[in-house]
């Protein structure tokens, strides 16, 4: 019988991850925020601009975007 038995592969742990900081002031908490940007209609053919929403983080204590969070526009 060729059949390998596998063991169930477990979940990482959260104690596994690492904390990410602000590149700011070094706070460890962020909140959601939007960036919203505006695609003409000219662009996308569409009857009227569009509107494009693109959430990130930023800092709870100072409002830093962390580079890793920042879209390249």
């Amino acid at each position: 019988n060729n059949m390998e038995i596998k063991k169930p592969i477990a979940p990482p742990s959260i104690s596994q991850s690492t904390a990410i900081t602000c590149e700011s002031c070094g706070s460890t908490t962020f909140k959601e925020v939007v960036f919203i940007r505006k695609m003409s209609r000219i662009l996308t053919g569409e009857p009227q601009d569009s509107i494009i929403p693109i959430p990130t983080f930023e800092c709870s204590k100072c409002q830093h975007i962390n580079k890793d969070f920042t879209p390249n526009f």
